[in-house]
């Protein structure tokens, strides 16, 4: 667009500090020349829900049509909507269930409650809640697991498509080892996830996930047949879990001694490659890592699950240096949080305990563009390119008392970004859009209205 042409009638803009990456910063205290812009007093120009422009305020001002109103957040820090690349939608109510590791924590607390999810009615009001607390959180797109029942995967598309969100979903393929209320068949799962992908992969702003849960609870013939609906919807993504915990590994060496390897079940069957993310890849080796490389297949970093669950520490340093695309997960519900924020704050303990770092450049690049690149959906979210769709979050360090007395005068960005990853939660969220719109706004304190009720789509 001709810098001084006027906007279009019919624009939005939202005035704050305005913060997106461009590229990967690394890991260094210096981020890498050119990786992102900053605008301590920057204006996002929105038109039929992709950004227009983002530059200074004082350089766009005089270009918006006469009457435009401008939302403005003056402390508050613009970035587009963080991104979360695995969670469990039927998890919710399953949060901080105690004293389990991962295997004892599926059968005691998870199953029975996912049992639930064959119910639609039940299911559609479980997914409504779990998107809307997904917004209040500043989570504007995710890759989520749902049930082992189609119901489960309508109601969060249907609930996803009303709010205008970015979401990629699956249902559980899971034939064995599993009670008989939640298992499929080989066949079963094939059919249902086919009928489901051509149902809501491509709709909109929805991409359908094909999705065995893990290898433990699906037999080689249901394996061999999610690889073939990965060559029938070859733009679907892939999502399962993988070297989460000691005792998934030793019991899936031994349902499958024919394979080299955990990692080689999945890239037997087919279902290796970019559009593939892995959740956890706690437990592996060199050997592992060159492979993920070399196929392009990323790993989501779960660290509140992992540290929870008492699974292991994630060796970031590691995986970054051989190449592997890494995301960053809340893992809801052995994740204790839907707060990207809370998930950086984890992240960063689960390094220091590596005897590693994770600065805060690194951190809000993996909640936005890099997880939209583990989603391959960097075409449409995760910055404010012209042409991008326009999901934000405005952060606001003073919406709690502790990041409140911790935000000054002269505070320098880095510094605000640590504070936020560290001590902020829900309550730094001021806004969510998406696509332009406001669909969460953190009431005022005098508001008794549930912040759940505010969603602008009316969802």
């Amino acid at each position: 667009m001709d810098p001084l042409l006027a906007f279009p009638a019919g624009c939005q803009a939202y005035r704050g500090n305005i913060l997106h990456f461009l590229n990967d910063p690394g890991n260094a205290p210096e981020p890498e020349p050119d990786s992102y812009e900053y605008y301590p007093d920057g204006l996002l120009v929105v038109h039929q829900g992709r950004v227009l422009a983002t530059a200074p305020a004082p350089e766009l001002i005089s270009r918006l049509p006469g009457g435009t109103d401008i939302r403005h957040w003056p402390e508050g820090l613009i970035m587009p909507g963080f991104i979360d690349t695995h969670v469990h939608m039927p998890q919710l109510a399953v949060m901080a269930s105690y004293g389990t590791q991962l295997l004892d924590w599926l059968e005691t607390y998870t199953f029975p409650h996912e049992a639930r999810f064959c119910q639609a009615d039940w299911a559609r009001a479980e997914a409504s809640q779990f998107l809307d607390l997904l917004l209040c959180h500043g989570t504007t797109s995710a890759l989520v697991f749902c049930t082992s029942h189609p119901a489960s995967v309508n109601a969060v598309f249907e609930g996803a498509q009303s709010r205008g969100m970015a979401l990629t979903a699956g249902k559980v393929m899971m034939d064995r080892n599993a009670p008989a209320n939640l298992t499929d068949t080989a066949r079963d799962s094939y059919r249902d996830s086919s009928d489901l992908a051509k149902r809501w992969h491509n709709r909109g702003r929805l991409r359908y996930a094909i999705t065995p849960r893990f290898a433990i609870t699906s037999s080689p013939e249901q394996l061999q047949l999610a690889g073939e609906l990965a060559q029938a919807f070859p733009d679907a993504l892939i999502q399962t879990h993988w070297a989460e915990n000691t005792g998934e590994i030793e019991l899936t060496r031994q349902l499958f001694p024919e394979r080299h390897g955990y990692l080689d079940v999945y890239d037997h069957y087919g279902l290796l490659g970019q559009n593939t993310v892995l959740a956890h890849g706690i437990h592996i080796a060199d050997e592992d890592r060159q492979r993920l490389a070399q196929t392009g297949t990323s790993i989501a970093f779960c660290p509140t699950s992992n540290t929870f669950l008492g699974s292991g520490l994630f060796d970031l340093g590691s995986a970054r240096a051989a190449g592997v695309q890494v995301g960053l997960a809340s893992d809801v519900g052995g994740g204790t949080s839907l707060s990207m924020l809370a998930t950086m704050a984890e992240a960063y303990k689960v390094c220091r305990l590596r005897g590693q770092t994770l600065t805060p450049w690194l951190a809000f690049y993996l909640a936005t563009l890099g997880n939209a690149r583990v989603l391959q959906q960097e075409d449409q979210t995760g910055n404010f390119r012209p042409g991008n769709q326009a999901d934000f979050v405005v952060l606001d360090p003073l919406g709690a008392p502790i990041t409140a007395m911790k935000h000054r005068a002269g505070q320098s960005l880095q510094e605000l970004l640590f504070v936020l990853m560290i001590l902020g939660d829900d309550r730094a969220i001021a806004a969510t859009a998406v696509a332009g719109q406001l669909v969460w706004q953190r009431p005022e304190a005098d508001e008794q209205s549930s912040p759940l009720s505010l969603t602008a789509t009316g969802a």
